[in-house]
């Protein structure tokens, strides 16, 4: 019989419901929101994270840092915080970073990252993800916390690789929705994907991760996914974009490309094709001729 773990989940959006489907017939769950959503009598959070052996954050990355602070002199010492937020927080950085900077080496902790939907993963579809960390007892224990369910994972210990390929996979998922909206054929989605990946990887390394990191569920998987399904949010922001839309345009993409700029992460003239996103994102307009005119540079 396999080991049965409490887990708290934090957050109770589509991805902590997903979450929800796929682990309470096999674990004690204990689900904890900041504002819940119907008057049943919310869980103290302390409390239930000195009693957890896996704390899953499904929340933005935002909030992360305070909520790690809040519970981390309560945690067992063996408990592991586990994260599948896919954006920087106000001050540009990762899940990975926070939880290192707040846990650090005294508590373990992983991320987990893939084409993960959560419509399809409560309908009962499959999913993969990469989770990353540095030790293997906390990849069997996820393993463990997933097995016979329809979630598949595979171990990366590039936790600096995974995280931006997951990433910057929404900034690039935008241009694939953008020339969708504008009917640019799929020879163009085919071209789309190369350049991306291309990008990806430069930007992988230049920020600490492993060369080829992208080209796996973290990074490929994930941006095929989120670029091409009609339900991803990213994918419905760059058809907006193409529309010249510009009121309600909000997502991790969105906000990662502000992360950049304002905290000059990475360079991104070193980068057309993020930079046609990004000069798109901050005036969606000619969105059509922007995306000629970088493709007339890339090829002079």
């Amino acid at each position: 019989m396999e080991e049965q773990f409490r887990v708290l989940v934090l957050g109770h959006g589509e991805m902590g419901q997903a979450m929800e489907y796929l682990i309470k017939d096999q674990s004690q769950l204990d689900i904890w929101e900041r504002h819940p959503k119907d008057k049943t009598q919310p869980i103290v959070l302390e409390d239930a994270a000195s009693q957890a052996d896996i704390v899953l954050f499904c929340l933005p990355v935002s909030p992360h840092r305070e909520i790690a602070k809040q519970i981390a002199p309560h945690l067992k010492k063996s408990c592991l915080c586990l994260s599948i937020a896919k954006g920087l927080d106000e001050t540009g950085q990762t899940a990975a970073q926070i939880f290192a900077e707040v846990l650090g080496s005294s508590q373990p902790y992983a991320l987990l990252y893939g084409p993960m939907i959560s419509e399809e993963i409560r309908a009962g579809h499959e999913a993969f993800a990469q989770l990353g960390c540095v030790d293997m007892d906390s990849y069997n224990k996820i393993c463990t916390l997933f097995h016979g369910t329809s979630l598949y994972v595979e171990h990366s210990s590039d936790i600096r690789g995974i995280s931006w390929s997951v990433i910057l996979k929404n900034v690039y998922a935008l241009v694939f929705g953008m020339a969708d909206e504008l009917q640019l054929g799929d020879n163009m989605r085919g071209y789309l994907a190369v350049a991306a990946l291309r990008e990806l990887d430069q930007i992988v390394c230049k920020m600490g991760g492993q060369a080829g990191s992208p080209y796996h569920l973290a990074g490929l998987g994930d941006l095929i996914t989120t670029a091409t399904s009609e339900d991803s949010h990213h994918h419905e922001l760059g058809r907006m974009l193409a529309r010249e839309e510009i009121k309600g345009i909000k997502g991790e993409g969105i906000h990662t490309l502000e992360m950049v700029r304002q905290h000059n992460l990475f360079n991104t003239a070193d980068y057309p094709l993020f930079q046609l996103i990004d000069d798109i994102v901050n005036q969606p307009h000619d969105v059509h001729k922007k995306i000629k005119n970088y493709l007339k540079k890339a090829y002079s």
